[in-house]
């Protein structure tokens, strides 16, 4: 269910981003006329995708183990950008219908920016140790758990998961779905360290 929400997400914020990037293009060049036809035309859909994008981004929030300042600041950005948006349109203020633009396309970066993050900085906090047991905290506790069989952000039971250890390795650098890969972050030893430590939970 998780990964059918993640993608209905994503669908719905490049719909969300799309149609205020051409709303406040309209406005930006005067095309008051042609805002007004475009505002009623997609009165409807922009409600549907501005109700769909808060209920799958709240769905997403309650499964995510912890939350990082990134995400922190993409949901001041996202709760500002909204009423901005509302008065800017309303008024056809120019200044506040970009601001509120920008804002949500910083919090879309900055969800980007999450993403990628993962458990480090950079790649240059690698780790050095090649424990699986270590490594698998460090990067794959907050997901599937101790034990393998957490489930948040839609995470695989690794407790049934009848997957070879070369495919759980490149799983691991690749990622799969809404898990996002490591390459660059552990290397090839480090994955292989891993999928041989997920054997060890599987019953």
């Amino acid at each position: 269910m998780f990964k059918t929400i993640f993608y209905t997400h994503q669908i719905v914020v490049t719909l969300f981003l799309l149609i205020y990037f051409i709303k406040t293009i309209l406005l930006l060049s005067n095309s008051n006329e042609r805002l007004a036809k475009f505002s009623k035309t997609f009165r409807v859909p922009e409600m549907i995708i501005s109700v769909l994008f808060l209920l799958t981004g709240g769905y997403m929030l309650f499964q995510i183990p912890e939350i990082n300042k990134f995400m922190i600041i993409k949901l001041v950005a996202v709760f500002v950008s909204i009423p901005l948006a509302i008065v800017g349109f309303k008024k056809s203020s120019k200044l506040l219908a970009s601001l509120a633009l920008l804002l949500i396309v910083a919090a879309y970066g900055l969800a980007e920016m999450s993403k990628k993050k993962g458990s480090t900085s950079s790649t240059e906090n690698t780790m050095p140790s090649v424990s699986g047991k270590e490594i698998y905290s460090a990067y794959c506790v907050r997901c599937h758990g101790e034990d393998g069989k957490m489930g948040a952000m839609g995470a695989a039971d690794l407790s049934v998961s009848k997957l070879n250890e070369d495919i759980t390795s490149q799983i691991i650098k690749a990622g799969k779905g809404a898990m996002p890969g490591f390459d660059g972050q552990i290397s090839d030893e480090q994955a292989a360290a891993v999928s041989e430590y997920i054997e060890t939970l599987r019953k």
